[in-house]
């Protein structure tokens, strides 16, 4: 294992310290742990906050910032932050508007962000968690009941934020989330294993002469492995699994503030249809040159002209990555004039500027 790092035990503390030396916009608190916005919340809006394993970054703790974000919760590489994290971080940032928490399907997470609802909803800051899993990888893994949350969490962190910088309420913000999630997909490949710090090694040992289709962003397996070949089959590959998704249902829970306590709702998405116009993202893992995904980006726009879906906006970059892993990952969102709009608001962000 060859990484910048000191003590295997300090490396997410000596990240934090870095993030706040370099960015005058956010603070840092170490017990626990958290990244906040230096300027303080304005009066009456929503909260943005976010968090999960590190070693996605510059998810989470790059997004925070105008227009995106108001704090995130780092855990320990791939391990989710636990609940006083949460507690703690929304008691610092909240101003009268109430606490939105947008959580990856993970199990790990799902459980810690809602024990912190509660924890907060009970101490009067009312308080709604939103589920993102738009892997179309997997219905199951080896983190998830269900399936992950990957690159969708980026495009709604972007427009929750916008949307709650607008002046949005916590009810507005939540309805917003869930049609970001429902209209999301996405898919992901790995060339490599990444190595976590602790472990010392790969996460899952690949051939030289193989990839692996559908892997999750901690390195979990995927749909299949096949033998190793160009970047256009690749990128067929994903963009196919995710155009030819289907319509589906799922449950989902929700705090009721009524009677103070979770009901269980569904959730629809709709399938991808022609005529549809998308925000796209083609992120990287970790390793993976930019010149590479705009390779994969040419290809995914070529084969989205031929279904007569239109991609109204996009990134290209490593906005979500798993540590030093080399791949790739696809995500569509399905947008409309008001996603389109909220997409187009300022952000500053270490990780994000527009």
């Amino acid at each position: 294992m060859k990484k910048l790092i000191n003590k295997i035990e300090n490396v997410i503390t000596e990240q934090m310290e870095g993030m706040a030396a370099a960015h005058s916009s956010i603070k840092i608190n170490l017990e626990p742990k958290y990244i906040y916005r230096s300027e303080e919340t304005k009066k009456g809006k929503v909260v943005i906050i976010s968090g999960g394993g590190s070693g996605h970054e510059p998810m989470h703790g790059g997004f925070v910032g105008l227009g995106m974000l108001d704090a995130a919760c780092p855990g320990e590489v791939f391990t989710s932050p636990t609940p006083d994290q949460m507690f703690e971080c929304a008691k610092k940032v909240e101003n009268g508007g109430g606490v939105l928490f947008l959580v990856k399907n993970y199990t790990g997470d799902v459980m810690n962000f809602e024990m912190a609802a509660e924890m907060l909803n009970a101490d009067g800051i009312k308080t709604q968690n939103i589920l993102i899993d738009d892997d179309v990888a997997v219905k199951d893994s080896l983190y998830t009941a269900g399936r992950r949350g990957v690159g969708t969490t980026v495009i709604m962190e972007k427009i929750v934020g916008a949307a709650a910088e607008a002046g949005y309420d916590l009810e507005q913000c939540a309805a917003l989330a869930k049609k970001v999630n429902s209209r999301g997909r996405s898919m992901g490949m790995a060339l490599t294993s990444c190595i976590v710090p602790a472990a010392g090694k790969p996460n899952f040992d690949i051939d030289e002469d193989e990839i692996e289709i559908g892997v999750g962003i901690h390195g979990e397996p995927g749909r299949k492995r096949i033998p190793l070949t160009n970047a256009d089959e690749i990128t067929t590959i994903l963009t196919s699994a995710i155009l030819d998704d289907k319509a589906y249902s799922r449950p989902l829970r929700e705090w009721d503030f009524s009677t103070n306590s979770w009901v269980e709702k569904e959730l629809t998405s709709d399938a991808f249809k022609a005529g549809d116009q998308m925000i796209a993202l083609v992120n990287g893992l970790g390793s993976t040159p930019v010149s590479e995904l705009y390779t994969v980006y040419r290809k995914f726009n070529e084969l989205c002209e031929a279904k007569n879906i239109t991609i109204a906006r996009n990134l290209v970059g490593s906005y979500i990555t798993a540590l030093d892993m080399q791949g790739c990952s696809i995500t569509l969102v399905r947008a409309d004039d008001e996603m389109i709009k909220l997409w187009d608001a300022p952000v500053n962000t270490a990780g994000l500027k527009m």
